[in-house]
């Protein structure tokens, strides 16, 4: 068994080594290790070279790529993050962060915000997410209760009331503003930069932060809400707090890069088939495989083609077959 010590400096590692990766690599031009840590002293002042310091290739390292980078993690991070602990919370193994309707709340507040700008993108893709999710959470409560199959079955519901909505949106819209909303529903990164990342940040950290908090907790709701409440735990405001948590890392990561789709389903599952159903390992876990899966899948994006291709269609593609093959070759215990 490995030592957790060596599993967490493990989980490090990885997205720091993709990280240095995806700085060496893109459509414009690619450099060698020598050449990128010589961009890095010189941005740290250790070396001085005017002329290095105010080329191209210094402007696209720390301007495009990096912010890029830094963005791609958090989103990763936060959409397997959020699918954990939903599939934890609802103790079924087919949810994901889209399964309350964020998605489509989203996808319906960006396509709403860009057809009529009477506020930014991401602000209205925010609060249409978070819109949904009360909306569903309205939906499904009955009897000062709410049932965890009666809350997808809304979120289902919800979800496809805002996709009708979208689509007399994308009926209304011009053929300017029709291929913007097509190219934002299938996932944008090729638009980051370091104001999207500091719009992103805060909300995502905070979020992901309380989940690391309360990592320990998840195993208990594993249990049942029984076992739970027979050692202090109030099953339902833990729900609530976690349901919450997971709905605003959400819905920034979609406000901030739109609709990627499949993701928060299939990291959670690699995290168990790697380090087991222990939630206090798979939700670092998640955040490191996650933010470093979604950096290898847009690697591929950007540099595969000499044109972009939209990352949500990447996490189909190879995400799906990845899934499958795990899933076969561990025969993964939907129970767990």
């Amino acid at each position: 068994m490995v030592k957790s010590t060596t599993t967490i400096s493990l989980l490090i590692l990885l997205p720091v080594l993709l990280g240095f990766v995806s700085l060496m690599i893109g459509s414009s031009q690619n450099i060698d290790m020598g050449e990128l840590f010589h961009h890095i002293a010189l941005e740290l002042g250790i070396s001085k070279d005017e002329v290095t310091l105010q080329g191209s290739l210094h402007t696209i390292l720390w301007q495009v790529r990096l912010p890029r980078i830094v963005l791609t993690f958090l989103v990763g991070a936060s959409l397997a993050s959020a699918g954990g602990v939903l599939q934890a919370v609802f103790r079924n193994p087919i949810v994901d962060p889209f399964t309350l309707g964020i998605s489509s709340g989203s996808a319906f507040g960006a396509a709403l915000a860009i057809l009529f700008p009477v506020m930014a993108v991401n602000i209205s893709a925010f609060i249409f997410g978070v819109v949904a999710v009360v909306i569903t959470y309205l939906v499904s409560y009955a009897g000062a209760k709410t049932s965890i199959v009666s809350m997808v079955l809304a979120g289902m519901i919800v979800s496809g009331v805002f996709t009708a909505f979208l689509t007399v949106l994308q009926y209304l819209s011009d053929p300017y503003k029709l291929q913007a909303i097509v190219q934002w529903t299938m996932g944008n990164l090729h638009t980051a930069s370091w104001q999207k990342v500091h719009t992103a940040v805060f909300p995502i950290l905070i979020g992901l932060t309380v989940i690391i908090v309360l990592r320990w907790k998840l195993n208990l709701l594993a249990l049942g809400d029984h076992e739970a409440m027979a050692v202090g735990v109030n099953p339902r405001v833990l729900k609530l707090i976690l349901m919450a948590v997971a709905t605003m890392i959400t819905a920034s990561s979609v406000a901030a890069v739109g609709v990627i789709s499949l993701f928060g389903l299939i990291v959670p599952h690699i995290s168990r088939m790697i380090f087991g159903p222990n939630n206090s390992i798979t939700v670092w876990a998640n955040i490191s495989i996650g933010g470093a899966f979604l950096l290898l899948i847009d690697d591929f994006s950007r540099t595969v083609m000499p044109f972009e291709i939209p990352i949500g269609v990447f996490t189909m593609i190879i995400g799906a077959p990845i899934f499958i093959y795990l899933m076969r070759r561990n025969a993964i215990n939907w129970n767990s």
